[in-house]
Order: structure tokens, then sequence, then C-alpha cells
């Protein structure tokens, strides 16, 4: 029996198959561009069955739906964070405007920061946030968010914790 006679190719062609067409006319419907429903739409597949167990989906609209719209959002955040730094340097001038490599470089930064944060509970990255970015002491993001110092050295504790998992977590295994 070969590869493409398995059980799992079978699953794989009839959820393809089956539900490929609406789902992307779902995301044209979102996206009003034919070419990036296409494009989302494949990208949906490849997730589903690289990261799933395809027999355990009872309702398979519903799953391509969410994963569909989890890359779709994740898409919308990159070109959010791009069009915000983009407009942070608009205004130097070309001598002191990074090159097209460092601005590469930056926005890759950006975005695994950003799914960094994504990782952490609302509260965590909101105290995080504050402490880092806004230089916030433990006291006044208790009183900001309306919580104990302690709470917020737990938050940051959590959210430090995080950072290290994702930077050094893989080379301990």
């Amino acid at each position: 029996m070969s590869a493409l006679d398995s059980p799992q190719s079978t699953v794989i062609h009839t959820l393809y198959s089956d539900h490929h067409g609406w789902l992307k006319a779902w995301l044209r419907g979102r996206l009003g561009n034919a070419a990036d429903a296409a494009d989302f739409a494949h990208d949906t597949f490849l997730r589903v069955i690289q990261r799933c167990d395809l027999t355990a989906i009872d309702t398979p609209r519903a799953f391509l739906r969410t994963v569909a719209r989890g890359l779709v959002i994740d898409h919308w955040r990159r070109e959010e964070l791009q069009r915000a730094w983009l407009e942070s340097i608009a205004h130097l001038d070309d001598a002191e405007a990074p090159s097209p490599e460092a601005r590469e470089l930056v926005l890759e930064l950006l975005e695994r920061i950003a799914l960094m944060l994504d990782g952490l509970k609302p509260r965590v990255r909101t105290a995080f946030l504050l402490a880092q970015c806004e230089g916030l002491s433990y006291r006044e993001i208790a009183q900001r968010l309306g919580v104990s110092v302690r709470s917020v050295e737990r938050y940051i504790a959590d959210a430090l914790y995080h950072c290290y998992l994702l930077r050094y977590g893989d080379d301990e295994q």
C-alpha cells in the first residue's frame, strides 16, 4: 500500500475536497480578495494537516473557520505592526533611516515579540508592558490595574519566565 492509499491520506483528501471550496468562499467574503482567500485556505489546510488528528475533528467547517480566522488575525496583526514601525521611521532623514536589511530584522523581532506577548494572560501582558515600556513601578502598576503589589510581582515573574522558556526552553531538551 502506498502512502497515497493510507487511511490518513484518505481523510485528508476527503476533508480537502469536501470543504476547500467552502472555506475559500468564506475567506473571500471576509477578505474581499480571491487571491488572499486562496492563500489563507491553503495555509489553513496545511496547518490542520500538520498539527491535528484529523479523525478527531467532529465539525470540520467550524474547526477550519477557527483556524483560518486565527491565521487572518495573525496576518492583520503583523501588518499593523509593520505599518506602525514604518510610520515611526517615516520622518527620519535618509542618513538616519535604517537600511532595508535592518528594517526586515526589526520587523521580524517585532513579530516575535508580538507572538510572545500573545502567549501571556491579559493582566500579565499589561503589567509586563507597563513595567518594560512605560517604566512604571510595581506600585504604580498595581494602582493602575487595581491589584496588589504582590500580584504585580507574580505577573512580571510569569512574563519573564514565559520569555525565558521561549528563548531557552528548547535548548535544554
